[in-house]
Order: structure tokens, then C-alpha cells, then sequence
């Protein structure tokens, strides 16, 4: 009777061994620095260049708008002595309104530039995620974590690290496109 429970103790022992194995051996820790993927991202510094050139230009329509309404407003300090009451004030209102209007034409770029930014940074992000979560199925992973420097990986061994892997094959993958 008594060697019942002891070949039951030394197969659960044997069992739990192999068992802690395949979980070991299956649950490897990896992870990627989501910054440097971002940063060395070939689709990042092509749309950021984009973004960059689309920015420059509407910035400069709002600057040529500026200067077009100092020079009116130089022009208005000039002939201002020779102007009855209600022209200067006609004339005072049309500056103020022209100065409103371009202020809130700024403000629209200025949120238009933001949401640019906005959707630009967030296809490079979704383009990286994609990529990552394909590498994991392809490669056996079951788990990538994503370093951000934010403390959310405060150490973690070099040889965890895809980042490098993960870069190469993303960057391929977008020059093939």
C-alpha cells in the first residue's frame, strides 16, 4: 500500500519537472526599444519630411498673410492724420477684423498641423505594431514587451533584445512598398 502514494509522489515529481521545462524553455522574455523603432523607422523620417514640408508651407501662408496686414496697418499710421473720424474708424474696425480673421485662420492651422502630426506619428506606430505582433507569431514568441524608457522595463538582459532584428526586417518590408 505504501508504494502506491511513493510511485504517485516520484511521477507527479517527474511530471512537474518537465512540465516547469516546457514552460521555461516555451516562455522566453523579450522586448524592443519602441523608441528606437520609431526613430530608426525608414517610413518615420520620410513622413516626418512630408509632414515637415506641408507645415513649412502652410506657416508660410500665414506669415505672408501677417505681413500683408502690417504693411496695411503701416499704411493706415501714415495717412491717419489726413483720415476723417469715420474713416478712422471704418478703417480701424476693417484692421481689427482683417486681424481676427487671420488669427483665427492661424489657430485652424495650428490644429491642422497638430492632427497631421497626430495621424502621422499614429500609422508609423500602428506600421511598427503590426510588424511586431507578425514577427512574434513568425518567430515563436508569445510575449514582446515595448520598452519606452518610461519604466515600464527597468533592466532587462541584452540578448532579450529585438530591437535591432525587429528594425532590419521592419525597415525591409517598408522599402519593398
Amino acid at each position: 500500500m505504501r508504494k502506491v502514494p511513493l510511485f504517485l509522489a516520484v511521477f507527479a515529481v517527474v511530471v512537474s519537472g518537465v512540465a516547469l521545462y516546457f514552460a521555461h524553455s516555451g516562455s522566453e522574455l523579450v522586448y524592443v526599444d519602441v523608441n528606437k523603432l520609431i526613430e530608426g523607422y525608414s517610413r518615420t523620417k520620410v513622413a516626418k519630411a512630408d509632414f515637415e514640408k506641408k507645415a513649412t508651407l502652410l506657416k508660410g501662408n500665414i506669415d505672408s498673410l501677417l505681413g500683408n496686414w502690417q504693411k496695411e496697418l503701416q499704411a493706415y499710421e501714415k495717412e491717419r492724420g489726413s483720415l476723417s473720424a469715420n474713416e478712422l474708424k471704418l478703417k480701424q474696425e476693417l484692421l481689427s477684423h482683417k486681424q481676427e480673421q487671420i488669427n483665427g485662420y492661424q489657430e485652424a492651422i495650428q490644429k491642422q498641423i497638430q492632427e497631421e502630426d497626430k495621424k502621422i506619428t499614429q500609422t508609423v506606430i500602428n506600421d511598427i505594431n503590426d510588424y511586431v505582433k507578425e514577427y512574434g507569431k513568425d518567430n515563436g514568441y508569445k510575449i514582446i514587451f515595448g520598452a519606452s524608457g518610461g519604466g515600464n522595463i527597468m533592466y532587462a538582459d541584452e540578448s532579450s533584445d529585438l530591437t535591432t532584428a525587429i528594425l532590419k526586417g521592419l525597415n525591409a518590408e517598408y522599402d519593398k512598398k
